[in-house]
C-alpha cells in the first residue's frame, strides 16, 4: 500500500511538472551574468503562449510587463542600473515564475576571433605562466560566458553555450576559457573598481567571413559564388551541401590535372623532383606559402628477419589529406591536419633491404606536409625514424587555380558562425569588441581590407551602435628573413590596419609578440595589457598610453630618406633594426640607419643611391626594434602601400 502511495505521488509531482511551463529564457541570461551598466536589456524569451509576461529586477521598484504572443514569444526590456549588485531578476508568466540569481551590473566585452583569441589559459595549449594564472584566478567579481562551437545558414534566435551559462570567475572555470579576454577582464577589473563580464565566443582557424552576415558580404569581391548557393537552396543546408559536392569535384578535376601517373614503388630523381626536410612543414622547408599537392617519396630499409611481416607506419599528423602508399601499394587514407596517421602495411609489400615510401599530402591552407613530431616505420623488433630528407614534387599549386570550393560544412563558410555565435548575442548590449583573427586569410590581404570593414560595420549594424572596436594586429610566425618586401602575413597586417581609417577602432600591435615556429605563441599576458590600455584611455579615460609613436613624415635627404615621428622613439639595442628601402625600381634592401634625435630617423644603404620607398617591420616574423617611451612597440608601417 505504501509503495502505491508513492507511485500515486511520484505521478502527481510528474504531472504538475510537465504542465508548469514557466517563462524560458536565452541561452546567455542565466545565473551568475553581468549586464552592461546604464543600458538596456533586452530580453527575447518564451512563455505560455497569449498570457502576460512581467520582470521584476532587484535594482528597481518598477515591474515590466508584456503578453506572449500565440507561439508563446515575448519581449521585454529591462533599464541596467550602474555599477553593482548581487540582484536578482524574477520573470513570471501565468505558470509560475522563472528566477536569474546573483546578477552584477559592469562591464561587458565581447572577445572573438580565431585560435589566438580562442587560445585558453590552460587546455590545448597553455599560456605562458599558466600555474601562476590559473593558481590566482579567484575573482567573483568577473563573470565569463563561453559560446559553444556551432554552426548556420541563417541566423539563430539563440546561442549554444558552455557550462550551463555565465560562469563565476574561479581557478577551475577559467582554465579552459580565452586566455585574452580573462586576463583583459583581470585588469579591467582591478583598475575600474567594478565587475567585469567577458563573453568568450570564438573558433580557430576561421576566416572574417564566417563572422560576417551574407548581407555584408555581399559588398565584397570573391564570395559570389557561396552567397549565391546559399540563396539558391533557400538556406537550406542539404541543398547547398549537394551543390559544393559538384563545384568541389569540378575543381578537384583542375588540381589534379598535371599526371600522377608514375611508379610509385620506385625512387624518383627525374626533373620536378628535389629534396625536402621532413617532418616539418613544408613552409619552413622551402615551399613557403604553398597550398597545394605535393607528391614525398623516401627508402627505408627493413632487415631481413622482418621481411614478408606486416609493420606500421606512424605519423603525429599529416596536414591536411594523404594517400599513402609501401612499395606502390596504398596503405592508407586520412585527413585532418592534427590527425595522427597509423597505417598497417601487408606482410605481402614488405622486402628486406629498401622500400620506398610514397605520400600525396594535400594541403588546402595553412601549414602543409608532415607535422613536427615522431615519424616512423615499426617493425616486429625495431622502430625506424623517418626523419630526414625526402624527395618531392609539387604536382599542384593551388594559387595558379581558383578559389577551391569551401565545404559548407565547415566553420569556415561564409556567414556561419555569424549567424550561430554572434548574431544571437546582439539583444545584450556590451560596451565593445575585442578582436583577434587573420591568420586564415593571409595570402588575401587584398580582399581582407574591405572584409575587415565590412565587417567591423555589420557588427555595428547588428548592436544599432557604433560600439568600439579594438583588434590585436597579427603576431610574428614563419622563419625571421631581414629583406621579405612580399611578405604575406606583413601585407594581412597592412590590411588590418587600413580598418583604423574607421571611428572608434584601435590596434594593439603584436608582432614583437610572436614565435617563428609556433602561430599560437604563449605570451598573451602582454597582448591583453595592450588591449586594456586601449579600453581605459578611449572608453574610460584612464591616463595612460595605449600605442607607440607613429611616422609621419617620409622624405629624401641627400642619398638617404629622413623619416619623422610624431612622439620619441628608440631602439632596444644600440643598433635600429628593422628596415629596409628601395629605389624606384622596388628592390629593396637593408638599410643603414641614423638616428639625429629621438624623433628622426635617416636611413641609407650604398646598395640604394637614391632611396624612395622605407618599409619597417614587413616580414613574416618581423625583427624591428622600435619602441615608444612606455615600451610599446612603433606599428609596422610601409609608404608604398
Amino acid at each position: 500500500m505504501q509503495k502505491q502511495n508513492l507511485i500515486l505521488l511520484a505521478s502527481v509531482l510528474l504531472s504538475f511538472g510537465t504542465c508548469s511551463a514557466t517563462v524560458t529564457l536565452p541561452r546567455y541570461i542565466t545565473d551568475n551574468m553581468i549586464v552592461q551598466q546604464n543600458s538596456t536589456l533586452t530580453v527575447k524569451g518564451h512563455a505560455a503562449p497569449g498570457s502576460e509576461v512581467s520582470v521584476k529586477a532587484g535594482w528597481d521598484s518598477k515591474t515590466g510587463k508584456t503578453r506572449a504572443d500565440a507561439d508563446g514569444n515575448f519581449t521585454l526590456r529591462l533599464a541596467t542600473p550602474a555599477a553593482g549588485g548581487p540582484y536578482s531578476i524574477i520573470f513570471t508568466d501565468k505558470d509560475g515564475a522563472t528566477t536569474v540569481e546573483n546578477v552584477l551590473s559592469g562591464e561587458v566585452w565581447l572577445c572573438s576571433g580565431q585560435s589566438n583569441m580562442e587560445f585558453p589559459v590552460q587546455g590545448w595549449s597553455t599560456v605562458m605562466d599558466h600555474d601562476l594564472v590559473v593558481a590566482t584566478a579567484h575573482h567573483p567579481d568577473i563573470r565569463l560566458l563561453q559560446v559553444r562551437k556551432t554552426t548556420a545558414f541563417s541566423p539563430r534566435e539563440d546561442v549554444e553555450v558552455n557550462g550551463g551559462g555565465w560562469q563565476i570567475c574561479s581557478s577551475a572555470s577559467m582554465a579552459d576559457f580565452s586566455a585574452i579576454a580573462y586576463l583583459f577582464a583581470c585588469e579591467l577589473a582591478e583598475k575600474l573598481k567594478v565587475p567585469v563580464g567577458v563573453i568568450d565566443t570564438t573558433w580557430g582557424g576561421t576566416p572574417a567571413e564566417a563572422w560576417t552576415s551574407a548581407q555584408a558580404l555581399g559588398a565584397v569581391p570573391g564570395f559570389e559564388n557561396e552567397l549565391a548557393d546559399m540563396k539558391a537552396a533557400g538556406y537550406n543546408a542539404d541543398a547547398i551541401k549537394a551543390t559544393y559536392r559538384a563545384r568541389l569535384a569540378d575543381w578537384m578535376r583542375l588540381a589534379t590535372s598535371s599526371t600522377d601517373d608514375f611508379n610509385k614503388a620506385v625512387m624518383q630523381t627525374g626533373s620536378g623532383w628535389a629534396q625536402i626536410s621532413a617532418p616539418g612543414y613544408w613552409e619552413l622547408n622551402g615551399l613557403p606559402g604553398l597550398d597545394g599537392i605535393v607528391w614525398l617519396q623516401r627508402s627505408i630499409d627493413i632487415p631481413s628477419e622482418d621481411a614478408g611481416k606486416s609493420i606500421t607506419l606512424s605519423f603525429r599528423a599529416i596536414d591536411d589529406e594523404d594517400e599513402t602508399y609501401f612499395n606502390g601499394v596504398l596503405v592508407g587514407k586520412g585527413s585532418g591536419y592534427d590527425t595522427p596517421r597509423s597505417y598497417t602495411v601487408p606482410g605481402s609489400a614488405v622486402r628486406a633491404g629498401a622500400n620506398v615510401i610514397t605520400i600525396k599530402i594535400s594541403d588546402f591552407g595553412g601549414e602543409g606536409g608532415i607535422a613536427p613530431g615522431a615519424a616512423e616505420v615499426r617493425t616486429a623488433h625495431s622502430a625506424l625514424p623517418l626523419d630526414g630528407q625526402w624527395q618531392y614534387m609539387v604536382q599542384s599549386d593551388f594559387s595558379k587555380l581558383p578559389p577551391k570550393p569551401v565545404d559548407p560544412n565547415s566553420s569556415s563558410y561564409p556567414s556561419v558562425l555569424y549567424n550561430a555565435m554572434l548574431s544571437p548575442l546582439s539583444a545584450m548590449p556590451v560596451k565593445g569588441v575585442l578582436w583577434y583573427q587573420g591568420c586564415a586569410n593571409v595570402g588575401r590581404a587584398g580582399q581582407y581590407e574591405p572584409l575587415f570593414k565590412a565587417l567591423i560595420n555589420d557588427w555595428r549594424s547588428l548592436w544599432g551602435r557604433e560600439m568600439p572596436f579594438y583588434f590585436v594586429q597579427l603576431a610574428g610566425f614563419l622563419e625571421p628573413k631581414a629583406v621579405q618586401p612580399d611578405s604575406e602575413w606583413a601585407a594581412l597586417r597592412n590590411a588590418q590596419a587600413q580598418a583604423l581609417e574607421l571611428d572608434n577602432t584601435a590596434m594593439a600591435v603584436a608582432a614583437d609578440l610572436g614565435n617563428p615556429a609556433d602561430i599560437h605563441p604563449k605570451n598573451k599576458q602582454d597582448v591583453a595589457h595592450r588591449l586594456a590600455l586601449i579600453a581605459l584611455n578611449r572608453d574610460y579615460g584612464a591616463d595612460c598610453v595605449y600605442e607607440a609613436p607613429r611616422c609621419v613624415s617620409v622624405k629624401r635627404s641627400g642619398n638617404g630618406i629622413e623619416l619623422k615621428f610624431d612622439g620619441p622613439v628608440a631602439p632596444t639595442t644600440s643598433a635600429i633594426t628593422g628596415f629596409i628601402i628601395a629605389g624606384k625600381d622596388g628592390n629593396f634592401t637593408t638599410a643603414s640607419p641614423e638616428q639625429p634625435d629621438d624623433r628622426t630617423i635617416i636611413l641609407r644603404s650604398h646598395a640604394v643611391g637614391a632611396p624612395v620607398y622605407v618599409k619597417y617591420n614587413w616580414a613574416d616574423y618581423p625583427q624591428g626594434n622600435l619602441y615608444g617611451p612606455t615600451g610599446l612597440p612603433v606599428a609596422p608601417f610601409a609608404n608604398d602601400k
